[in-house]
């Protein structure tokens, strides 16, 4: 068996048969590709029915070294080979004690880095940065507008067809991960935005998309990428602001603002509560902050203003507090 059959194989047969998104189906290919090129050139380019868990070892530490991947890429590439020699087996192509990863060893987990999001004033001068003397002008401001307003992911935004928002109920419908659809509410504000950029590029079918690119196509995914980042750089923004930065700070503000995680996580999409509760971490200084507050302080001086020129017990130094 070759390397081009098997991995033709996994992404056509298993992968499209388990309803995986154009974009998953991608990234595992250059994955796939890339371990098959190290093997090409450091394991004698040997058939993927050959490989051994020691070469999979031996292209972790290639990875961390001359590639300088971090704890997240290691275990993203583990995840897509454990899956990949997972569906060979299970395809019948391969006897499972044959397989490399069958007894891999555990991967050291990923530190979990909390989300930077953007302050009121930054989201401020990005929204307000695009000219709205212009169709596209008015297009990026109502794009930005709907991301932070909303939380949506940048493929929600660009698949955002003209029939999946209710001008009158003020909700939009989006098609997320794993094709699951969810309903959201639109901000009066938002929606305000959003008429003003449909009035200025004018009506469409109800099946076109809703942000038109500059030839009048639909706008992509790495194009909202684009727009939010040349926007952010306009803005003289220093954070580099993205549509999934635009996410976290959504949510972030809207658990300072007091709103339950339990809604949060609906807003978002998320399927476990897991995924939400790292935007309770990222109110940690509000929460610093609220300690400072409490009248814990000013009591304490209370009791040491009763007793003047004596020290407390807890105030001698240890050893000496019966001396």
């Amino acid at each position: 068996m070759t390397w081009s059959y098997w991995i033709t194989l996994y992404l056509q047969t298993h992968c499209t048969a388990r309803g995986l998104c154009a974009s998953s189906i991608n990234a595992y290919q250059s994955t796939l590709v890339q371990f098959r090129e190290y093997v090409r050139v450091q394991v004698n380019d040997c058939e993927p029915d050959k490989i051994t868990a020691r070469d999979v070892l031996q292209y972790l530490d290639y990875l961390r070294r001359e590639r300088n991947n971090g704890a997240c890429a290691i275990n993203r590439q583990i995840t897509v080979l454990r899956n990949f020699y997972r569906a060979i087996v299970a395809m019948g192509h391969l006897e499972a004690r044959d397989n490399p990863l069958a007894y891999f060893p555990k991967v050291k987990a990923a530190r979990r880095k909390l989300p930077v999001t953007l302050n009121e004033e930054e989201v401020r001068r990005l929204i307000e940065r695009p000219r709205t003397d212009s169709i596209l002008g008015l297009r990026d401001r109502a794009m930005l507008t709907l991301l932070y307003g909303t939380g949506i992911r940048a493929s929600e935004c660009a698949g955002l067809r003209e029939q999946d928002i209710d001008w009158q109920d003020r909700t939009i419908r989006v098609v997320g991960k794993g094709g699951h659809e969810r309903t959201i509410p639109l901000n009066v504000e938002v929606r305000h935005i959003m008429k003003q950029y449909q009035f200025a590029r004018g009506p469409l079918k109800s099946q076109e998309p809703f942000f038109r690119s500059r030839e009048g196509g639909a706008l992509s995914r790495n194009a909202v990428y684009e727009r939010v980042r040349s926007t952010a750089r306009a803005a003289q923004i220093e954070k580099r602001v993205s549509p999934h930065r635009l996410r976290h700070t959504f949510a972030t503000h809207l658990i300072r603002a007091g709103v339950g995680l339990v809604t949060v996580r609906d807003l978002l999409g998320h399927r476990l509560i897991t995924s939400t509760q790292i935007y309770i971490h990222l109110t940690a200084q509000d929460l610093r902050e609220a300690a400072d507050r409490h009248p814990i302080a000013d009591l304490i001086k209370r009791v040491e203003d009763l007793l003047p020129n004596v020290q407390l017990p807890f105030q001698y130094p240890p050893g000496q507090r019966f001396a």
